[in-house]
């Protein structure tokens, strides 16, 4: 079964209207009526749009075109079983044509399953192999099939041109040796072929010959890995539901053990009468399991509650109770690569044992991990998020950041960075010229107020730091120094305007 056009289809252009997928600068497909007005696969932009102003042209989004042909694959598997994907909008079938009266009465019944969907242009073939059968489809009309008849799939596949190859280098040696049609290709000797083409060409040799060695791997849907729980009459209150929820919990651990799985997110599900009002994805830095569960769903109704919004405690927002709770599985990943080793897990299971717990007493705020992101002061390279959530960063740390310091970065970082001194050989202010050049050499400092004055061993710097400069309200222009003391101790100073501070401390 093959739908043309389908990066169009999925992207939700009508046939009716110009229009095109782009990729990479390049025309992948492109609508009935874009064709009228000469648009055609791999033109570039803008000679396609010089062919038809009037088109619309989208880029290609595959994770889109695979979602949306997933929605006509579990049409297909209502009717049969043994449905085999290829590629986004071409998918093979083994049907029992006698169950739906023959052939082509099979080919109009999944046709139709189609356009129930709003696919309107689907083709089908029938052939002995998947690829005599593709090329089948393609020459049928719109929601109708053609038919090769048993054993006659050497005949058929000999009169394609070798331009439906896809592997295109060989395509284009074979019109170069003179060999123009599949046909030709199949009465070549198959030692020569092999000896001459390898593995590929001896494939394609077969397949011209009408043998189609490649079995047909049927799609397996995947598990229905969603538990939950519905309450009638509804619950009132938090504890209520997370005890109920006990064995839901167990359960949905068990169902993914089953399947070899564990889960390492998670969304939760609220609902309230016949609506859902709490829906959020937990994290786990290792795997869920039963208790790990209930304690998301705890720590997800009481923020809600406390937050303002309808949740369990707040009677008057949320009248009519928890009324249902699903567990979502999210991400799972192979129980395997969760498994202790010979000799147990070690620390780290105990650290995330202790972690949980202390999370469990005192909220899920109370343990915080973190990570690196970018950014050009030490304290911007630091993000902290709960223990177990994997929450992006805003500020990718491999983007360039001119201006950070260089490695290795401070150990302690301080929360307010704390005001400082540095002054130069007779006594004056040391300050940091427009053109990033110190008025005097540092001779001596102070860390803070309460700290005495020092004499400077080693400085190093100034790192100067123009951030947004284009607006005049938070732009900032500081420099960043690196001074060890005489007593051994090596400190990070920031100069901001003309006022100095210590942001940080190498130990």
């Amino acid at each position: 079964m093959w739908c043309p056009d389908w990066p169009v289809v999925a992207a939700g252009l009508p046939s009716t209207v110009p229009a095109a997928v782009l990729a990479g600068g390049e025309v992948l497909a492109c609508s009935p009526a874009a064709r009228l007005e000469g648009v055609r696969r791999g033109m570039r932009r803008r000679d396609a749009q010089a062919r038809c102003p009037e088109l619309r042209l989208v880029e290609r989004a595959p994770q889109v075109e695979a979602q949306r042909f997933d929605e006509v694959l579990e049409a297909l598997e209502e009717l049969t079983p043994g449905v085999a994907p290829i590629r986004p909008g071409l998918c093979a079938l083994r049907v029992p044509p006698r169950y739906y009266g023959g052939e082509r009465e099979t080919a109009a019944v999944l046709a139709e399953r189609v356009v129930e969907l709003g696919v309107w242009d689907v083709r089908c073939g029938v052939a002995d192999g998947a690829f005599a059968a593709e090329h089948a489809a393609r020459r049928a009309l719109t929601q109708d099939v053609w038919i090769v008849p048993p054993g006659g799939s050497a005949d058929f596949v000999g009169e394609l041109g070798v331009d439906v190859v896809e592997d295109a280098a060989l395509a284009d040696l074979l019109r170069r040796l003179g060999v123009r049609t599949l046909g030709a290709f199949a009465r070549l000797s198959p030692g020569d072929v092999r000896t001459r083409f390898g593995d590929t060409g001896s494939l394609l040799h077969r397949l011209a010959r009408g043998e189609d060695p490649r079995p047909v791997a049927r799609r397996q849907p995947p598990p229905e890995l969603v538990a939950g729980s519905a309450f009638e009459p509804p619950l009132e209150t938090s504890e209520a539901a997370v005890f109920s929820l006990r064995t839901t919990a167990e359960q949905c651990v068990e169902q993914l053990a089953h399947h070899g799985l564990v889960a390492t997110a998670v969304r939760i599900e609220v609902d309230s009468g016949d609506v859902t009002v709490q829906s959020r994805t937990w994290r786990h830095p290792a795997w869920f399991d039963a208790p790990a569960l209930l304690d998301r769903l705890r720590w997800q109704l009481a923020a809600g509650a406390s937050a303002g919004v309808p949740g369990p405690g707040r009677r008057d927002e949320y009248r009519q109770g928890i009324g249902a709770v699903r567990f979502v599985p999210e991400e799972t990943s192979a129980v395997g690569e969760h498994a202790e080793t010979l000799y147990g897990s070690g620390p780290d299971a105990q650290v995330e044992r202790g972690a949980a717990r202390v999370q469990a007493l005192m909220g899920p705020e109370a343990v915080q991990a973190l990570r690196s992101q970018g950014g050009r002061g030490p304290g911007d390279r630091v993000h902290a998020m709960p223990w177990g959530e994997r929450v992006p960063v805003a500020r990718p740390a491999e983007r360039p950041w001119p201006g950070q310091i260089p490695a290795p970065a401070p150990a302690t970082v301080f929360a307010s960075p704390r005001p400082a001194s540095v002054a130069g050989a007779e006594g004056q202010r040391v300050l940091v010229t427009p053109r990033g050049a110190v008025s005097a050499v540092p001779t001596r400092f102070r860390v803070s107020t309460a700290e005495p004055w020092q004499q400077v061993a080693a400085w190093a710097g100034p790192w100067p730091v123009d951030e947004r400069w284009w607006d005049e309200a938070s732009a900032r222009r500081i420099a960043r120094f690196q001074v060890v003391g005489v007593d051994g101790r090596a400190w990070l100073l920031v100069l901001d305007g003309d006022t100095w501070f210590t942001e940080a401390r190498y130990d």
